[in-house]
């Protein structure tokens, strides 16, 4: 008889009965998406890992801890056969036969009436991948195909525009340390649907020239009315390009919220009546060091780090920074935007009780192509500064943990 392909379908489980038999590695994979439909799960089986045995307890499940049984399958929509015993999954598939109960057959695809295929999900649709000839059947080509169409959607590498008409709103995106492929999924698919894009100077450049060619791009830098308006000028050019109904991104360096201005555009959207998502992104407080081979905290050094702004000097009466305090901390101090300042800040942190060998490392760049770091005291640290050339941006971790790793001494 003519082999004939497998009819694909979406089943809505919601409220109805599935039946699993065997509390194995293959319902341990199986169950959290039944789970997720909303499935009244009864799963039977003398024995079942930790994880089925959990989501028995918190009560996602009933479990009925014995062998399979005729009978079990009589009130099933759809039941998943995965024991290790052949016999007695030969034998609730020919009751799913009789009672016309869809079965997946974990140890004999050909002999069961449904196959599960390979799933993914992204922003609100499910990438399924089936194989349509059982001689060509691999699911490991099935699961390659279907991670490459997810990630595709995800990053933004596989774009399907929205047909219906979406709501007009402004994305927050962090766009990570500077590193394109620190940028989250999320952030870049709506890189990838955005009509505009207002960028700021530390986001990441190269993911600009990834855009299509009908996308706006603004340089949120050379926006006008001069330096003191600047900030005002951007909220105000989110709010005219989305009320324009268009799809706006606002892409940002590190995390929208970490010095980043972010809660103000959020509030002047809010304002405005537009809506705001926030999508939050990797901080260069701590990725930067990781990247340099610093670790904020290790154990037996630092239990703790405190993450500060250096943008104006420790004597400034605008600095809202407890510097005496901090000196007295044992932890790591991780300081942003504090290159011009870090003389005036070493100076403090002595002058309160930092030792003067405290180590000190400047990460300039860090995670892109041109991450360079220098390693000082903060007894040296300002002259080193100067010395080396260093310049913004660069992210300054002062404590024992610099000397921690392959770029240390310890």
């Amino acid at each position: 008889m003519a082999e004939h392909p497998a009819y694909p379908v979406g089943l809505r489980l919601a409220g109805r009965r599935v039946v699993v038999l065997g509390g194995g590695q293959v319902a341990q994979r199986r169950l959290p998406a039944l789970v997720a439909a909303g499935a009244d799960i009864r799963l039977v089986s003398p024995e079942a890992t930790p994880s089925v045995e959990a989501m028995a307890d918190a009560g996602e499940i009933t479990w009925e801890q014995r062998p399979y049984a005729e009978g079990d399958l009589a009130d099933a929509w759809y039941a998943l056969i995965a024991t290790s015993d052949t016999a007695a999954n030969d034998a609730a598939s020919a009751e799913g036969e009789r009672h016309r109960v869809w079965c997946v057959r974990s140890d004999d695809a050909d002999r069961a009436t449904a196959w599960t295929p390979a799933t993914g999900h992204s922003e609100g649709v499910t990438v399924a991948v089936l194989t349509t000839e059982a001689r060509h059947r691999d699911p490991r080509h099935t699961a390659a195909i279907r991670d490459a169409v997810v990630e595709g959607l995800r990053d933004g590498t596989l774009v399907a525009p929205h047909r219906r008409t979406r709501t007009p709103g402004v994305a927050l995106v962090g766009g990570g340390p500077g590193d394109p492929d620190l940028i989250t999924v999320r952030g870049r698919r709506l890189l990838a649907e955005a009509d505009v894009v207002i960028a700021d100077r530390l986001g990441p450049r190269d993911l600009l020239a990834e855009l299509p060619p009908h996308v706006e791009v603004i340089d949120a830098a050379k926006i006008p009315y001069g330096r003191f308006m600047a900030q005002e000028a951007i909220n105000n050019a989110l709010i005219e390009h989305a009320r324009q109904g268009k799809a706006v991104v606002r892409l940002k360096g590190g995390d929208p919220f970490v010095f980043g201005r972010g809660m103000e555009e959020a509030q002047a959207l809010a304002e405005a009546g537009i809506t705001c998502t926030v999508v939050p992104g990797i901080s260069s407080t701590i990725s930067v060091p990781g990247a340099a081979g610093i670790p904020v905290t290790h154990r037996g050094v630092a239990h703790e780090f405190t993450v500060v702004s250096g943008h104006v000097a420790p004597d400034d009466e605008r600095s809202l920074v407890d510097w005496p305090s901090l000196a007295k901390l044992t932890g790591t101090l991780v300081i942003l935007m504090g290159v011009d300042k870090i003389g005036k800040i070493a100076g403090t942190l002595i002058a309160h009780g930092k030792s003067p060998d405290t180590p000190v490392a400047l990460v300039q760049e860090g995670t892109t192509a041109a991450q360079r770091r220098v390693d000082a005291t903060l007894a040296t640290v300002a002259e080193v500064t100067v010395a080396e050339e260093v310049r913004p941006p660069a992210v300054i971790v002062v404590g024992e943990v610099v000397a921690v790793g392959p770029h240390g001494t310890a």
